[in-house]
C-alpha cells in the first residue's frame, strides 16, 4: 500500500496538536498498532499570523501559509491541510501559488453535514471566521442553511478562543458560555453546531453540547487520513 505524506500548516498549537493526535491515533485504527501516515508540520509563530489578521491583511496571511507550504513540499509532503478555520479565508489566495494541493476544512465539515442529513447549522468560531464566507460557500454546495452567533456572542467567543483556548486554558465558564450560545441556536431551529475553531472541541463535544457537534478539527484529520490511505 502506498501511503501519502501529510503536510500540516499549523497556526495555533492546540488546534494543530489535536489534529495531529487524531491522525496518529485513528491512523492506527485503520492501519494497525502504532501505524499512521507520515506527518510533517510547519508551525510559524501565531503572533506573525495575528499581526496580519488584525489589520485585515489576508494576502500577508497567504504569504505565511505559502512559506510553510514550501517547507513541507521540501520535506516530501504529498498534500496539505491547515487545522485553523480562520486562516481558510486566505486559501483562495494560496492555492494558485501552492506547490501542493490542499484539503479544505469547511468542505470536510459540509460533506459530513450532508452525509448526516443536517439542514440548519449553528456556526461557532472566531469573529473573523463567522463574519467570513468560509462556511457559507462550503455549505451552499449542499444547500445547508446556517445561523451565526449574535454580535455580543461573537465578541465573547473570540475572547475565549484567543485569550484562553489557544493558550491551553480551559475554564468551566468558557464551556458554559458555549453551551448557552448553542442552546440559543437550538431554539432557533438548528439541528447541529459546527465547532468552527479547531480549539473548541477541546471543551465542547457531543456529550456536553445541547446539539450534535461537527468537530472541524477531527473531520479535517479524518479527511486527510482518507486522502493519505486512499
Amino acid at each position: 500500500m502506498s501511503i501519502r505524506h501529510i503536510g500540516v500548516v499549523a497556526c495555533s498549537a492546540e488546534g494543530a496538536a489535536l489534529c495531529y493526535r487524531t491522525i496518529v491515533h485513528q491512523g492506527a485504527e485503520r492501519l494497525g498498532a502504532h501505524r499512521h501516515p507520515e506527518v510533517s508540520l510547519s508551525s510559524l509563530p501565531l503572533a506573525r499570523y495575528m499581526e496580519r489578521i488584525d489589520r485585515g491583511d489576508w494576502a500577508g496571511v497567504a504569504d505565511l501559509m505559502l512559506d510553510s507550504a514550501a517547507k513541507l513540499a521540501g520535506a516530501g509532503a504529498d498534500f496539505l491541510i491547515c487545522p485553523d478555520n480562520t486562516l481558510h479565508q486566505a486559501l483562495p489566495l494560496v492555492e494558485p501559488h501552492s506547490p501542493l494541493p490542499w484539503l479544505h476544512i469547511a468542505e470536510a465539515v459540509a460533506d459530513e453535514a450532508h452525509e448526516r442529513q443536517y439542514r440548519r447549522l449553528g456556526i461557532l468560531g472566531t469573529r473573523w471566521l463567522v463574519e467570513s464566507d468560509v462556511y457559507p460557500s462550503a455549505l451552499a454546495k449542499h444547500d445547508v442553511a446556517f445561523i451565526l452567533p449574535e454580535r455580543a456572542e461573537r465578541e465573547e467567543l473570540n475572547r475565549i478562543i484567543m485569550d484562553e483556548l489557544v493558550c491551553g486554558v480551559f475554564k468551566p465558564e468558557a464551556l458554559a458560555f458555549h453551551q448557552r450560545v448553542i442552546e440559543r441556536m437550538k431554539r432557533a431551529g438548528c439541528d447541529a453546531v459546527v465547532l468552527g475553531c479547531t480549539e473548541i472541541p477541546l471543551i465542547v463535544n457531543d456529550a456536553n453540547s445541547p446539539l450534535p457537534t461537527l468537530d472541524s478539527t477531527r473531520l479535517l484529520a479524518r479527511a486527510a487520513l482518507r486522502r493519505a490511505i486512499g
